[in-house]
């Protein structure tokens, strides 16, 4: 999943998320900081919402049954992933998959998940923290190996 292919999911269902959530066309641009003019010209398919308009609603309405579908049940790690381009991340604790992914290896404590909805990957610990996150796969396997081998060591 791209940068590209997140906008065009979220700007495509941008009315779907507001109707669900219950506002008004008034009160979701005042909410996610754009104009009145520029949310309709969204919803009616003419212009795509930009990078921190997405960012922005993925992080606001993430709750909802619309952004969840897209992205399953972890958005802001799509983006995060995305944003990051894959590289190490800060310890985040997650729920250890038991929704939305399946185990691609596992290893000493550490699976290696795919997010069955955004296919991206992730690592996490024997403590479910996430310790990386990239849509690359091979990069994936390749982290995957080198912190279990890293951990054998131990």
């Amino acid at each position: 999943m791209t940068r590209d292919e997140i906008i065009m999911q979220v700007s495509e269902k941008l009315r779907l998320i507001r109707t669900e959530a219950g506002y008004t066309q008034d009160k979701m641009a005042d909410i996610i900081g754009v104009s009145k003019k520029t949310l309709v010209q969204i919803e009616k398919g003419r212009v795509r919402a930009n990078w921190p308009t997405v960012v922005s609603i993925c992080a606001l309405f993430r709750e909802t049954e619309t952004v969840q579908f897209l992205f399953g049940n972890e958005p802001l790690e799509v983006l995060e992933t995305v944003a990051l381009d894959g590289i190490d991340l800060r310890k985040t604790k997650t729920l250890g998959g038991r929704i939305w992914w399946r185990v691609v290896s596992q290893k000493n404590g550490i699976i290696l998940q795919q997010n069955i909805l955004s296919k991206h990957f992730r690592i996490l610990d024997d403590r479910n923290y996430r310790i990386f996150s990239s849509f690359d796969e091979k990069l994936s396997k390749q982290r995957f190996k080198e912190i279990t081998n890293k951990d054998m060591k131990r």
